[in-house]
């Protein structure tokens, strides 16, 4: 019984998934360096990240699966559940042995449990996208925080990149302290502290603009709390300015 303990990177879990294919190996469970307890009983093997390996993975993924099998491994991993490691791996075996059609096993386990996550995933950063809320902390630089139950961060920053091209703007994830930071040209995700950053002193004029026009729509008879807690679960409201 062996057991793979990796850097807990994307690229990592690819690393992984080669090594295993090429040693003939199936690992008893694949692990993250960061939540690894030693095992006593099994034989523990690190494999270090290689992009070459990472790299051949995801293009034998796409064309001997399909592009929206290397999407769904991808979102499954953002889900950052310990137990997505194996899950991932099974499905990618099951993929090389049935092809493109492999989301269409729908009855099979492997396959129905990596669509059900991989739309969990999707549907919070739709919603991370329709909440957040950008105030400008200092002339010209845009701020906002998140603190969503998944790691949707890579998924949302290209969003506002191609709508806010002109802006320079910082997304905090306070859950995870990882921060994408966007200059005008290009965007980075990094876990540089942003030391106190939210209680910078702003102009104010933006998030009264926009308390003013949530004012101004809305329609007091209309008012529906149960439907806007479907829309907008409470623990998003502190994300939201016209909720302050």
């Amino acid at each position: 019984m062996v057991n793979y303990i990796f850097d807990g990177t994307f690229d990592g879990l690819m690393t992984v998934i080669y090594v295993s294919y090429y040693n003939r190996q199936i690992p008893n469970d694949i692990l993250s360096e960061n939540s690894y307890q030693r095992n006593f009983f099994g034989d523990d093997v690190y494999i270090s990240t290689d992009i070459d390996k990472s790299n051949k993975v995801q293009d034998a993924i796409k064309n001997k699966i399909s592009q929206e099998a290397l999407k769904n491994i991808f979102y499954v991993y953002l889900s950052e559940l310990e137990s997505s490691y194996m899950l991932i791996y099974k499905y990618v075996r099951l993929g090389f042995k049935i092809g493109k059609k492999i989301d269409n096993y729908l009855q099979n386990d492997i396959v129905h449990n990596v669509i059900k996550l991989s739309q969990r995933v999707n549907h919070e950063s739709h919603k991370m996208i329709e909440l957040i809320r950008f105030k400008e902390i200092k002339k010209g630089l845009f701020y906002a925080k998140i603190h969503p139950d998944y790691n949707v961060l890579p998924l949302i920053v290209p969003h506002f990149a191609a709508r806010f091209q002109d802006q320079y703007f910082i997304i905090h994830d306070e859950k995870r302290n990882l921060s994408a930071v966007y200059d005008k040209k290009a965007w980075i995700i990094t876990d540089i502290p942003l030391e106190n950053i939210s209680k910078v002193k702003d102009t104010g004029d933006y998030e009264i603009l926009w308390k003013m026009y949530h004012k101004s729509i809305a329609i007091k008879e209309r008012k529906n709390m149960k439907l806007q807690m479907q829309h907008m679960p409470k623990k998003y409201w502190d994300m939201l300015t016209e909720k302050h």
